[in-house]
């Protein structure tokens, strides 16, 4: 095969581009691939193993880029730097025992997140994304990571491409190229050659690697995979690492916090120490452990924790997110926008009967129904996703028509469009009589129409009034010459009757409903069907209030007009895709966390616009590809499930940031505190560190807790105004009673200073590790909600061990003393005196708490394409950038080679 040298300004895909300049047949005929037949078993896994995955990323779990995220820490740099100064200078058993803990920790840390990485890449990999390939003369399914250079791949509305193809038949295809081009509208695709050289962005016949089929089908021969094709050179140039969160942002800001926290404390106690003459190295050891002290180090650890366990219970419930940290984002909604098919109705459509019009028979417009579909099937399962058509064809009135429709020819076809809502055929009978045929959306069918029959449009307003599902049929002869059709064509119709189905509502929708009330999620209606039929769906399951809007009345709102009206309306109907993204825009805008469930590839850009995108399993390519949660069951009672357990882990994580935050403020600012008047340090830095990885030990079962109902009741999301709130409010409480221990200790058992660090080692570790069960919950007295038994078991094995501590054979090492059994009496009664102070606390506190309004998202560039990259991962190492960057033409030779032919360059 000759291929003529691609034009290097294009600066990518020369595959496409030299494949774009040929023929369909002569690129068939070089790349060893059989019209009609495909490629073979052996030699899919000769390529496979000589081209590698279709893959331009990996979602595997890496140990290495985990341990980094544990080391990065500056204060634990800073830490084992003074350590090691410290170890040089004799103070040996100190920095030991600093290092030992600080690695424990660290050890602790990468464990659990590691898991939660695991956890991840397994998530990831029940995620599939398919493609119909031809392979051996047979149509199948294929993981777009396994399609190789040479394969056969049909395109349908609502795909994905798969890979770089030259398109070989094409039939009103129609690609959104704006995920490579940033050209919005969509690109007219046919079979010709281009001239060599020709851009990426005018390739006419070819389809590239993530392109959306926005119209008609095709079918391709793929000509580059993974790394080598347009979208693979792109995505290798940027950094495909998921986009951060709401959840993500929102601990950012919180880590912000605690460093200016921790830099002013750290700060203020060296100078402090340094004034007061003591020890440099020790100073500054004491201020460093202060720092890590007030830091939550495993408050990662926590949250990958509690995310890979909420991802594994979710799982068992039906419910798979592509990311973990989405979890959270869905507990924040508060707006879900859903479709009406198969959410709220069964899904299951029935034919019910036709209504003819115009003087044809029942006969005749079931015929014509039948006739119009986008390939000429003859039973239900050839009819492909449609289930209006196939709901027809399982019907008995297809049955009686089957002889009928041998003896028609389908000769063209005008592929439905979301636009149009409109499919169109041209068919021949046995005489060569040629007709139209046009089915879809009965108003804009009508509109077609010519002479529409008295009582035509009576008679399809009753049917929309009783819930029914209506396609209208319309005909009109064309000449017999005609071998084409299109929009143009789609006039001056006859119509032939009205068919109509049943979908009804499902019988557990209404409780759906009710418990994404009691959720606090308002539910509205976007749907393609009519107002009337949506509404009368909506009412049976109990959303009276439904007011309704039409696409045509949204687009004529402006976004302020359409944001106050989004308010009084629970559906919208016969809305465009650039509508519905228009209603999510504006719902974000003027209030919280908005979710958008669709499945179809109209669907797609709502599903980009939303906080959180949901799709099902079943939906189609693009639907899948934009969403960040799927459901393996399309029903609410699954999607109430996700929400409730992502507000359990957002309140379960929140609980460990308002404990450590306040009780750490507390000690450290208590440590702060007594360095003024103590002539020693009230704690040497290694108990400081063993407190802090004791205390942290104990929260690592925090993600088992319960969760009490009113904190699922509404929608969750960080404030940081709150947590600083809280942390300057009880953190002072902790800290009476780190001061009169400090009394106690000098003034009643007069102890020095081995003992002084033992006391309150031992109670500033209780009272921190117990207040948990107070902080968890807004219910007083606390005893009213009941922990989990892991959490009650963690909490109290950490508070005995460090009690017991002091009374060991590692007493010595660890600088402590035994400490007097009437120190033990003192330490329950101010226990209890400190969790009953935190109970007043609370009742003013939260009496006192305002709500912080919510604030609008705002998403990175190049958003649709990162995400896209996600979808051609695999869990290998991730392909090689460099390779498709220094050779870009390896591809074409090894393909070459693998079929036995030359490939040159002219």
């Amino acid at each position: 095969m000759s291929v003529s040298a691609p034009a290097q300004s294009s600066g990518f895909a020369p595959g496409v581009v030299s494949a774009a300049a040929l023929p369909g047949d002569e690129v068939l005929r070089e790349l060893g691939v059989v019209a009609g037949e495909g490629l073979g078993d052996e030699e899919v896994l000769r390529r496979r193993a000589q081209f590698g995955p279709n893959a331009v990323a990996t979602h595997r779990a890496r140990a290495f880029p985990v341990l980094w995220h544990q080391l990065r820490s500056p204060l634990l740099g800073l830490l084992m730097a003074a350590a090691v100064a410290s170890f040089l200078v004799g103070e040996r058993s100190d920095a030991v025992i600093i290092g030992l803990i600080v690695s424990v920790s660290v050890g602790l840390g990468f464990v659990n997140e590691y898991r939660a990485e695991k956890a991840a890449e397994a998530l990831h990999s029940q995620i599939h994304h398919q493609a119909v390939a031809l392979r051996g003369g047979r149509a199948t399914l294929v993981d777009v990571t396994a399609l190789v250079p040479g394969d056969l791949v049909e395109l349908r509305l609502g795909d994905i491409v798969p890979a770089d193809l030259r398109l070989l038949e094409v039939t009103g295809l129609e690609c959104d190229e704006s995920v490579l081009t940033g050209e919005s509208l969509p690109v007219d695709k046919n079979v010709a050659a281009v001239a060599a050289g020709t851009p990426l962005a005018e390739l006419s016949g070819c389809a590239l690697m993530g392109t959306v089929v926005r119209t008609g089908a095709a079918r391709g021969v793929v000509v580059a995979t993974g790394a080598h094709t347009g979208f693979g050179k792109i995505a290798a140039g940027l950094d495909t690492h998921p986009l951060d969160t709401e959840f993500q942002v929102g601990l950012r800001r919180f880590s912000l916090l605690l460093v200016y926290v921790a830099g002013v404390l750290t700060t203020s106690i060296f100078v402090i120490n340094v004034v007061l003459h003591k020890p440099i190295i020790d100073a500054l050891l004491f201020s460093l452990a202060i720092a890590v002290g007030i830091t939550p180090q495993l408050l990662p650890a926590v949250v990958s924790t509690s995310l890979a366990a909420g991802s594994r219970r979710m799982s068992r419930r039906k419910v798979l997110v592509k990311r973990l940290v989405c979890i959270e984002d869905l507990g924040d909604v508060d707006v879900l926008f859903t479709d009406k098919t198969g959410t709220l109705t069964m899904g299951r459509i029935e034919y019910m009967r036709a209504v003819p019009a115009g003087g044809h028979g029942t006969e005749a417009v079931v015929r014509w129904g039948l006739l119009s579909t986008e390939n000429a099937a003859r039973d239900a399962q050839d009819v492909g996703g449609n289930p209006l058509d196939q709901a027809l064809w399982r019907s008995p009135a297809a049955a009686g028509e089957r002889a009928a429709l041998d003896g028609y020819t389908q000769v063209a076809v005008l592929p439905f469009d979301h636009e149009r809502r409109m499919i169109s055929v041209l068919v021949r009978d046995r005489d060569g009589r040629s007709s139209l045929v046009t089915k879809g959306a009965p108003e804009t069918v009508l509109d077609c129409c010519v002479d529409i029959p008295p009582g035509a449009r009576d008679a399809l307003a009753a049917e929309f009034a009783a819930g029914n599902r209506v396609v209208a049929v319309a005909t009109r002869p064309v000449a017999s010459a005609t071998q084409s059709i299109g929009p143009e064509d789609e006039r001056g119709l006859s119509l032939a009757g009205l068919l109509v189905f049943l979908d009804p509502p499902k019988p557990d929708a209404a409780t759906a409903l009710r418990r994404l009330s009691v959720l606090g999620i308002a539910v509205k209606v976007v749907t393609g069907d009519n107002a009337a039929v949506a509404t009368k769906v909506c009412h049976d399951l109990g959303l009276t209030d439904a007011g309704a809007m039409t696409g045509s009345e949204v687009d004529a709102l402006d976004d302020v007009q359409l944001a106050e009206a989004i308010t009084r309306t629970t559906v919208f109907a016969r809305v465009s895709p650039e509508a519905k993204a228009r209603i999510v825009h504006a719902q974000r805008r003027s209030r919280g966390g908005v979710a958008f469930l669709g499945d179809g590839v109209n669907d797609a850009l709502a599903l980009h616009a939303a906080d959180v995108g949901i799709s099902v399993d079943s939906a189609t390519d693009v639907a899948k590809d934009a969403a960040d949660v799927i459901l393996l069951e399309k029903d609410l009672n699954v999607l109430a499930d996700g929400v409730a357990e992502g507000r359990r882990i957002f309140a379960n994580t929140i609980k460990y940031v308002l404990m450590g935050t306040s009780s750490n403020f507390g000690n450290m600012a208590s440590a702060a505190g007594a360095s003024l008047f103590l002539s020693f340090l009230p704690m040497l830095p290694s108990q400081i560190l063993l407190n802090n990885l004791l205390y942290d030990s104990s929260q690592l079962a925090i993600p088992t807790d319960n969760v009490d109902e009113d904190q699922l009741r509404k929608p969750s999301h960080w404030d940081i105004a709150f947590i600083r709130r809280f942390m300057i409010s009880f953190g002072p409480l902790s800290s009476v009673f780190d001061f009169v221990t400090f009394g106690v200790m000098l003034w009643v058992f007069h102890s020095g200073p081995a003992q002084f660090r033992s006391g309150w080692f031992v109670e500033s570790l209780a009272t921190q590790t117990l207040v948990i069960f107070a902080i968890r919950t807004r219910r007083i007295p606390f005893f009213r909600s009941h922990p989990s038994l892991a959490l009650t078991l963690a909490a109290l094995g950490v508070v005995t061990i460090g009690a017991v501590l002091p009374a060991t054979p590692l007493a010595h090492t660890l600088g402590f003393q035994p400490l007097p059994g009437a120190f033990f009496a003192t330490l329950v009664g101010m226990i209890l005196a400190y969790l009953a102070l935190i109970e007043i606390g609370k009742r003013l506190f939260y009496g006192a708490a305002v709500a912080a309004p919510p604030v609008p998202r705002h998403y990175a560039g190049r958003r649709h394409l990162r995400r896209r990259a996600g979808r051609f991962s695999t869990a290998a190492p991730r392909p090689s950038r460099s390779t498709a960057r220094r050779d870009p033409s390896a591809l074409r030779r090894a393909t070459g080679r693998a079929t036995g032919t030359r490939i040159t360059m002219r």
